[in-house]
C-alpha cells in the first residue's frame, strides 16, 4: 500500500542516505487537476558540511535559498541557464541546509499529459531522464519553491520497494567542476543500474 513519506524521512541528518533511499520512491504533482508522477531512479545529495558546492550555491542564491533553511520536507526550486527548473528537497533540521536533487524518474502517472507538456509524441527516456526534463513533465516551476511535501500539490510516496545495493550505481555528481576537485569527486550521485530513465551525463 502506498503511503506518503513522512516529515521524519526528510529530517534525518545524512542527505547521502536520504538520496540513496529515495531510489524506488515515487514523486507526484497535482496541478490544475492534472495528476502526473513517476518512480525515482536517480538522485544526488548535497550537504552544508564538507561540500563546497552547496556552500557556494547558498552564497550565490542568497535569500532565494530560504527553503533550504526550513525543516526537511520542502521543495526548493530554481532555474539554471534561465531555462531548466531543478527540483531539490530540503533535508535535515531547520537552519541545516542539506538537500537532495531529484535527477530522473520513470513515468507512471499521467503520461499523456507529460508528453503534451514536453512536446513529444511518443514515450521515451527524453521525457523525464534528466532534472530539467522531469520538472517540465511534472509542470514544476520555481513558483512552487517552499511547497510542503505533505500537501496535495507536490509529494512523495513509498510503494514498498527497496532497491538492493547491487542494483545501485554510485558516482560523482554532475557539473560541479567549479566547486573544486574535493566537491566534484564526492560519490553522492545514485542511479538504478539498467534503468533507461536515468540521465547519461
Amino acid at each position: 500500500m502506498a503511503t506518503k513519506l513522512p516529515p521524519s524521512f526528510y529530517r534525518r541528518p545524512d542527505p547521502v542516505q536520504i538520496a540513496r533511499e529515495l531510489l524506488g520512491k515515487h514523486v507526484f504533482s497535482n496541478l490544475n487537476g492534472e495528476l502526473t508522477g513517476g518512480r525515482i531512479v536517480e538522485a544526488e545529495a548535497y550537504s552544508h558540511v564538507g561540500d563546497n558546492s552547496l556552500t557556494m550555491h547558498l552564497k550565490r542564491r542568497g535569500k532565494h535559498a530560504q527553503p533550504l533553511l526550513e525543516p526537511g520536507g520542502h521543495a526548493y526550486l530554481y532555474q539554471v541557464y534561465q531555462r531548466h527548473t531543478l527540483f531539490n528537497i530540503s533535508t535535515n533540521e531547520a537552519n541545516k541546509p542539506d538537500t537532495v536533487l531529484i535527477r530522473a524518474i520513470e513515468p507512471s502517472e499521467g503520461i499523456e499529459i507529460m508528453l503534451q507538456r514536453r512536446g513529444q509524441a511518443i514515450i521515451s527516456p527524453k521525457l523525464t531522464a534528466g532534472p530539467g526534463l522531469l520538472t517540465q513533465a511534472l509542470n514544476i516551476t520555481p513558483a512552487l519553491t517552499g511547497t510542503d511535501l505533505q500537501g496535495d500539490i507536490l509529494w512523495l510516496e513509498d510503494h514498498g520497494e527497496i532497491i538492493p545495493d547491487e542494483q545501485v550505481k554510485r558516482s560523482p555528481r554532475v557539473g560541479l567542476a567549479y566547486a573544486g576537485d574535493e566537491a566534484a569527486n564526492l560519490p553522492w550521485r545514485f542511479r538504478i543500474i539498467g534503468s533507461p530513465w536515468t540521465s547519461k551525463a
